[in-house]
């Protein structure tokens, strides 16, 4: 027997681009993202698919890029 997890939200990562982290963060667990990380540009990060995570890239705390993940 396996495990599924649950599919992510049903949310477009690129409306968080350009908004302060903290934010961002309230943003998606308000839309129903279990799962946040947030990294800095070029940071080396597992390839590991979580349908529940949003990944945020972080540089002077606004996101830069937001991804599903």
């Amino acid at each position: 027997m396996t495990a599924t997890s649950p599919p992510g939200p049903a949310d477009q990562p690129e409306r968080y681009v350009g908004l302060e982290t903290g934010e961002a963060e309230r943003q998606a667990r308000s839309r129903g993202w279990r799962i946040l990380r947030s990294v800095p540009p070029g940071a080396m990060v597992t390839m590991e698919f979580r349908p529940g995570r949003l990944n945020f890239e972080v540089e002077a705390d606004r996101v830069k890029r937001a991804w599903q993940g």
